[in-house]
């Protein structure tokens, strides 16, 4: 099409010179048809410009921001190496979709997008979307640094974010979105969560508000990463608290010490038990006060629906997984075997 169009302009043409060489055509018809044969050649050309792959080679990714003009960003694409000719661009940027205005934001444009291509995506503000992808177990201040540290998000962070108040997952957002949205979006989707988990939750389960399932849930998330062991995790806390047992959980007792603030980098030691707080689960019985991390919606199911187990003990068994039992005594030999373990591992080193 493209090459039967040109050849019947260049035909149009010599008709024309031959025409006047031959005194045929008088001068003014001669202005005519040339004025004519410009026109039917610069639409060809803006046509051919408008669908021909453009001159990217490689995936690209530009910012267009808010309140600039057609021209600038013509020229702006042009230097990106999206578009050729950025003066013919933003002509045909008039003519297209009748006109309709580019929006900013962050587009993302493939090697070889045509020009017609990127006028209707950024008329249509096809805009890149990101996303976030939140960890279940980090504490408030691990994701809100996240946050404040990613380059796409703007604006400030709220305070008095609590531990337990945002749900781990993947997030979609655009450029330029308020990192003070993301962070409610968390905290409407923890609220959603727990209220959507609670209304399933086991019939003669012992945990009387969302908040306890929360600090449950919390626990049960950094005490295995296993997918299988949750539910039976959380079936060894509930059976100790029936017995009022103390919960002896190391996780309780690592937030006693940073209070949420930061990660601790080393073991806890024998005078770590000791220390004297609510969220030491070795001193004092019960729940703590409040969740030590922020849970993922598999923990938190778990700790509404935990196994129907006796089991009152578990300890690491060196696969990434616990080992159970019932007895002090079983717990006892499973410990052993921990240790062992260890040492062994230590002497391969």
């Amino acid at each position: 099409m493209k090459n039967a169009s040109l050849k019947s302009i260049l035909e149009a043409i010599s008709k024309v010179t031959l025409a006047i060489a031959g005194g045929i055509l008088p001068l003014l018809y001669y202005f005519i048809i040339i004025a004519t044969i410009s026109g039917i050649a610069s639409a060809f050309f803006s046509v051919s410009y408008l669908k021909n792959p453009g001159p990217l080679h490689e995936d690209k990714n530009v910012i267009i921001k808010s309140g600039s003009s057609v021209i600038k960003i013509s020229k702006q694409l042009a230097e990106e190496q999206v578009v050729e000719y950025p003066q013919l661009f933003a002509i045909l940027v008039k003519f297209v979709e009748s006109g309709k205005s580019l929006k900013a934001g962050e587009y993302a444009f493939p090697p070889g997008i045509t020009p017609m291509e990127v006028v209707k995506k950024i008329q249509n503000g096809d805009v890149l979307v990101r996303q976030i992808t939140i960890p279940e177990g980090l504490l408030t201040i691990e994701i809100i640094t996240n946050i404040i540290n990613n380059p796409y998000l703007k604006g400030e962070v709220p305070d008095n974010i609590k531990d337990g108040d945002l749900l781990p997952q993947t997030y979609d957002f655009l450029y330029g979105d308020a990192k003070a949205k993301i962070i409610k979006r968390m905290q409407d989707a923890m609220n959603k969560t727990i209220d959507e988990l609670w209304e399933k939750r086991a019939p003669d389960l012992i945990l009387k508000t969302k908040q306890e399932a929360l600090v449950l849930a919390s626990i049960i998330e950094k005490e295995t990463g296993v997918k299988d062991e949750r539910k039976r995790v959380a079936a060894v806390f509930i059976n100790r608290l029936k017995k009022n047992m103390r919960l002896q959980t190391d996780p309780s007792v690592i937030y006693a010490i940073t209070n949420g603030k930061y990660v601790l980098d080393r073991p806890l030691s024998h005078k770590d038990l000791e220390i004297d707080s609510n969220y030491n689960t070795y001193k004092y019985s019960g729940l703590p006060p409040a969740p030590i991390t922020n849970p993922g919606r598999a923990s938190i199911e778990a700790a509404l629906n935990p196994l129907n187990t006796d089991e009152l003990y578990f300890v690491a068994d060196g696969s990434g997984g616990h080992a159970f039992a019932t007895t002090l005594e079983q717990h006892n030999a499973n410990v052993r075997n921990w240790r062992k373990f260890e040492k062994d591992a230590k002497k391969g080193e």
